[in-house]
């Protein structure tokens, strides 16, 4: 099992400088460090090769997240957007294989956040499953796996339980297509979380963690005891990335819905110690072997 955290635990806005971060989690005990994939099609081959080096000269594993915007929806009713889509997740397949990274997380069948005035659940899912079936092959020829994110209610129609992420997965039938798995979501969805996560049983390719209130884990009320039985139970032995939020401001604050400083004014030092120990605990709770 290898443990990571998303990049954006400390930033408010989405553009960062991933190699700072590189750095930070190695020192933290992390294995990975989950970076956003929105800017890497444009990133320069001297970006790639700086950002790779210092991935491999910290021992850093690169993971990719990605919420995607309306103009890359694989899944729309817009022929004109799923080629665009098309043509940009073929861009951004080669900057991941160049990075050595081989997987890549979110609502990945659709976009984010979505407007649910013009949400058609059966269509949209119709159309997801189509995409991602001409999306797989592509990020195949690149060994890049793609985690099917299962998000709440609030935040997409599509995939809302381990049952349904199942479903889509097996519809799509595509090796390196996987469902991924959030603590967060899962605390709003499932009836059981134990139960979702054997569920997704051989099929769970990525794993977030997160306490119900976005913070680190271990700073609230999420079942961890029963989530690792049922990781265990599955055999799991994958990537898990923490995806905290708890700072306010910036264009971070305002997707994600951070009203109020969920940090409590701390500042990095703290935020680094608070990650520090959260990893910590997660291997503690989570590993099997």
């Amino acid at each position: 099992m290898k443990h990571g955290i998303y990049y954006a635990y400390w930033e408010q806005e989405w553009a960062a400088d991933y190699k700072r971060y590189i750095e930070k989690v190695a020192k933290l005990g992390f294995d990975i460090l989950e970076i956003g994939a929105a800017p890497l099609p444009d990133y320069s081959r001297q970006d790639v090769m700086d950002l790779k080096k210092c991935a491999d000269d910290n021992g850093i594993i690169l993971t990719a997240g990605y919420g995607p915007t309306v103009n890359h929806n694989i899944g729309s009713s817009d022929a004109q957007i799923r080629e665009e889509a098309l043509e940009w997740y073929k861009k951004l397949f080669e900057v991941m294989a160049a990075l050595d990274i081989h997987l890549i997380g979110g609502a990945l069948y659709s976009y984010w956040p979505v407007d649910f005035a013009a949400a058609d659940k059966a269509e949209d899912w119709k159309r997801s499953v189509e995409g991602i079936r001409n999306l797989a092959p592509i990020a195949a020829g690149y060994s890049i796996n793609m985690g099917m994110e299962v998000l709440n209610r609030f935040e997409s129609h599509i995939l809302n339980t381990s049952e349904e992420g199942v479903k889509f997965v097996e519809e799509v039938g595509m090796d390196n297509v996987k469902v991924m798995l959030d603590t967060f979501h899962m605390n709003i969805e499932e009836s059981s979380i134990g139960d979702a996560i054997r569920r997704a049983g051989k099929l769970l390719g990525h794993f977030h963690t997160g306490e119900c209130n976005r913070m680190v884990p271990g700073k609230g009320r999420m079942p961890w005891r029963e989530i690792g039985d049922a990781l265990r139970d599955i055999r799991y032995d994958g990537t898990v990335v923490m995806e905290p939020f708890v700072r306010m401001g910036g264009q971070v604050g305002a997707d994600i819905k951070v009203w109020r400083d969920i940090s409590r004014g701390a500042d990095e030092a703290r935020l680094d110690e608070d990650a520090r120990r959260a990893v910590e605990f997660q291997k503690y709770m989570l590993e099997w072997n």
